[in-house]
């Protein structure tokens, strides 16, 4: 288990220190738990870190973590299509190799990505009974009848809080919409 390699210059190391290091262990859980043996998770990561520096001296990322771990996702089925096509015995036939991968590309991955986290600041930004109707309702599907005898309030406090979650995550929208602007 190799620890990342840092970047050269300060700016990147402190950049890459804050918003890239503290993800990895979870990051290698997953590759690990999701590839298992079918990948070299080490590579990945050194690939994933190279390549999440290169976009961020090109632009700011928006959410580091979302786009690392969609860059390593990647990466890993990168290597396990390169492998199965490499694989020992001859010809694969092509309709059992799933070369062409149906999910999102890339960018599309990370802007998915980086709305749900920042959906989910959002969220737990609100009050805590707020958050948990709220999360019920929107999250779990519940009804509002179902929410309210679970909680033991009647469905107009349900219906209030539910309104009262909304206007509050407008509001958080609005107002990071007007910071990254200014």
């Amino acid at each position: 288990m190799s620890a990342p390699l840092p970047p050269t210059d300060p700016e990147s190391s402190r950049w890459f220190a804050a918003h890239v290091q503290p993800h990895v262990p979870m990051l290698r859980a997953w590759l690990q738990s999701r590839f298992g043996a079918a990948c070299e998770v080490d590579d990945i990561l050194q690939d994933a870190f190279v390549r999440v520096l290169q976009a961020h001296r090109e632009q700011e990322l928006l959410s580091p973590k979302a786009f690392l771990f969609a860059v390593a996702r990647n990466l890993a089925l990168d290597q396990v299509r390169r492998s199965r096509i490499s694989a020992p015995g001859g010809l694969v036939p092509l309709d059992t190799l799933d070369v062409m991968d149906e999910a999102d590309g890339v960018p599309e991955t990370v802007v998915r990505n980086q709305e749900l986290e920042f959906l989910t600041q959002a969220i737990q930004s609100l009050p805590d009974r707020c958050r948990q109707i709220f999360t019920l309702r929107k999250i779990y599907n519940q009804s509002q009848a179902e929410i309210a005898a679970r909680l033991g309030i009647s469905e107009c406090t349900v219906s209030a809080q539910l309104t009262i979650g909304v206007h509050k995550c407008t509001e958080f929208f609005a107002r990071h919409r007007r910071e990254a602007r200014d």
